[in-house]
Parts: C-alpha cells; sequence; structure tokens
C-alpha cells in the first residue's frame, strides 16, 4: 500500500488542522503548514494536471476498496463483478473474445475471471451452434441472483464514496466524469 491509499492520505494533519496555508512572510514556515502539505500546495501550482490525475488515481483506489469490501460478503471480486454484468447486458451470449474486446483486457484475463465465475456457479461455458471452435459464456439463475445482490452492494460503495457531495455536486461530477469518458478515444488490445 502506498501512502496515497492510507486512509491519513485522505485526513487532516495530526495536529487535527486542515489549514494549508503558508508560513509567515518573513523567516522560516514552522507548524502544521509547513513539510508535506505545503509541498503539496507548491506542486498543486506547478502542475495542476499532475495533481487533478493524482486525485482522481486516490480516488479510484478508495472506491475500489469500499466496492471490495461491500462484495467481500458475497464472494465476488470487483473485476468479476464488471465480467459478470457485463455478460448479463449481452442479448445473447457472449464469445471470450467479445468480453474481452468490450471489457478492453486480454483475452487471457477473460479466462481467469470467466474460470472463477462458471467454478461458483455464475456462468457457464456452452457451444456455439455455428462454430465448434467458438464458445459463448452464459450468464446461470445463480449469476442473475448474485447481480441483485451485487446492485445493492454497489450502491452502498457508491453512497459512501459521494456522501460528502450535495445532490447539485453530484450532478456536475456525473456531467465532468461523462464528458471525460465520452472523450476518451478509443484503445484496441
Amino acid at each position: 500500500m502506498d501512502a496515497s491509499d492510507s486512509p491519513a492520505a485522505d485526513a487532516p494533519d495530526a495536529a487535527g488542522s486542515a489549514d494549508r496555508s503558508p508560513g509567515p512572510a518573513t523567516g522560516p514556515a514552522t507548524g502544521p503548514a509547513d513539510g508535506p502539505a505545503r509541498d503539496h500546495d507548491r506542486d498543486r501550482d506547478r502542475d495542476p494536471d499532475g495533481m487533478l490525475a493524482e486525485q482522481l488515481l486516490r480516488l479510484t483506489r478508495r472506491l475500489h476498496r469500499i466496492q471490495s469490501r461491500q462484495l467481500e460478503p458475497i464472494g465476488i471480486t470487483p473485476a468479476q463483478f464488471r465480467l459478470l454484468r457485463t455478460v448479463a447486458s449481452y442479448d445473447a451470449a457472449p464469445r471470450m473474445a467479445d468480453l474481452a474486446q468490450r471489457l478492453d483486457v486480454v483475452p487471457r484475463a477473460v479466462t481467469t475471471l470467466v474460470d472463477a465465475l462458471e467454478a461458483s456457479g455464475r456462468v457457464r461455458r456452452a457451444p456455439d451452434p455455428d462454430s465448434r471452435r467458438v464458445v459463448r459464456i452464459r450468464i446461470t439463475d445463480e449469476g442473475r441472483a448474485t447481480l441483485r445482490s451485487l446492485r445493492n452492494a454497489r450502491r452502498a460503495a457508491a453512497e459512501e464514496i459521494l456522501a460528502p457531495l450535495t445532490a447539485e455536486q453530484r450532478e456536475v461530477l456525473g456531467g465532468l466524469l461523462s464528458a471525460l469518458v465520452d472523450g476518451m478515444p478509443e484503445r484496441h488490445c
């Protein structure tokens, strides 16, 4: 775990102060405004995009930890949850290659996830009626039941991470995130 993953990274300094103002104009700075917090402010001033990227990375890590904690009692990982949702989103059972492309991962990663989900009875491999070489992935009744449970866990994780925001702030954040996601160039494996 790196420093940005620790709960202390999101907390005020040891003195309980969130004040990040610079020290006095004369003489060296001392007290809570000196040290890492002051360096953080200087870095933000010099590289605002880099700091924004770092904040997004920290938020992503935090969301992943919260979601993992919510999913653990159900016995599924966030990656397996994502694959299960993806399989369920298809009208017809997808091929492994379809899943890899949709998830933007290498096919071997999908194989590992499907193996785990199949072992738990949430998906099953099925032969393609048109081609003996193609294997389709079908969600089972157990997989559908798991998805219903997971949706509640996902909502709880989202509520925990978004709790500090007002409804208006959440709406603005949703718009900003949509602009970032929709504006991303397509990447091919």
